[in-house]
């Protein structure tokens, strides 16, 4: 992951012992990233994700997704 994409995560996911027991969660929610996952897992659509945790904003969930496979496809052809 470059320092560039740090940055970026940093700006859309939270990691605290405090909250939600340290599970990685959308900055500024109590949503955790895993939800995300589990709707996409569950074939739902992105719009179904985000109707149901309306504090996550679109941009949140796109700059996640774009993250996620920036670094498996650079994981895969290195």
């Amino acid at each position: 992951m470059t320092a560039e994409q740090r940055v970026m995560l940093a700006d859309i996911v939270w990691v605290s012992p405090d909250r939600m027991s340290g599970i990685p969660c959308f900055k500024g929610t109590r949503v955790p990233i895993q939800a995300l996952i589990d709707h996409i897992e569950g074939n739902s659509t992105l719009d179904d994700f985000l109707e149901g945790f309306p504090s996550v904003t679109r941009t949140q969930a796109i700059q996640f997704i774009e993250l996620a496979k920036d670094n498996l496809l650079a994981c895969v052809s290195s």
